[in-house]
């Protein structure tokens, strides 16, 4: 998630309701855990044929959270839709896996990014349904753009060829790097074929290139010559939690068309979550 607002408004703290189950008051980064499955969709034996079992994050900070799409719909008597609940005493250990992410419980406006926002988990629930019941995201090159904490690069990076995980400022990448190194054991990927790089909406594409020296924190996140290149291969546009602010919004799809506009055909897949604030006496 791009970094945005300013003046006293970057001040204001806010919260998202992912992390409702988070410690109060806390501050600084949290270790949260995501659990999820890679069972195949659809009714088996094992699962009773209710067709519960699917890849999907089953467990937030706040505790038990499905964000999965239903496949069909059901209503009661009284009209009310009746919910297939996912049977994990069936499943086996070895079924699951677990995705760690570090992150900020509360943020300013302008560190957004440091929190996981719902739209990521739904997201990230489509690269894995994706990724566990079809080959299109085997060997791809992507980008995703506002990665903030970078739940969905990090599932990607399972099957991908290359990643380019980007957003803005130090603080939220010097994150999205630790997450890279804490999951890659986990998640069984290499690092080398994740970059984190900084990407400023407000600035042309190709971005200012130099050399890469992970011990000056202004030299860590620039891209290079061979970068650009790679980042031209890329074929999927990602991005979660981006649509929240008009001015935003507009240097986000002014960003997307120069990438998508440059190299190979390329496909984007947004999620959004819109939140209503009341106007201000």
């Amino acid at each position: 998630m791009e970094a945005g607002g300013g003046g006293a408004e970057e001040e204001e703290q806010v919260m998202s309701e992912v992390h409702l189950g988070c410690p109060p008051h806390f501050s600084g980064l949290h270790v949260s855990r995501f659990s999820f499955s890679s069972r195949p969709l659809g009714p088996s034996v094992d699962d009773g044929g209710d067709g519960s079992g699917g890849s999907s994050l089953i467990a937030a900070p706040s505790g038990s959270c499905n964000c999965g799409l239903p496949y069909s719909v059901a209503v009661d008597e009284d009209g009310d839709l009746v919910l297939d609940r996912r049977r994990r005493n069936k499943y086996a250990r070895s079924d699951y896996h677990l995705l760690t992410i570090q992150h900020g419980v509360t943020s300013s406006l302008k560190s957004v990014g440091l929190q996981v926002w719902k739209a990521a988990l739904l997201l990230a629930d489509f690269v894995l349904h994706k990724s566990f019941t079809s080959s299109n995201f085997d060997g791809v090159t992507a980008i995703e753009v506002g990665a903030g904490t970078s739940l969905v690069g990090l599932v990607l990076a399972r099957v991908a060829r290359k990643i380019f995980i980007t957003d803005r400022g130090a603080d939220i990448l010097d994150n999205c790097l630790a997450n890279v190194h804490i999951n890659s054991g986990m998640l069984k990927f290499d690092e080398a074929k994740v970059c984190v790089r900084e990407l400023d909406w407000k600035m042309s594409w190709p971005p200012p290139m130099g050399t890469y020296d992970s011990s000056d924190p202004s030299l860590r996140y620039l891209w290079s010559a061979d970068d650009i290149e790679e980042a031209a291969k890329a074929t999927v546009l990602f991005a979660a939690d981006v649509i929240y602010s008009d001015d935003l919004t507009d240097l986000f799809f002014d960003t997307v068309k120069k990438l998508m506009s440059s190299g190979a055909k390329k496909v984007s897949s947004y999620s959004a979550c819109i939140h209503y604030s009341a106007p201000r006496s």
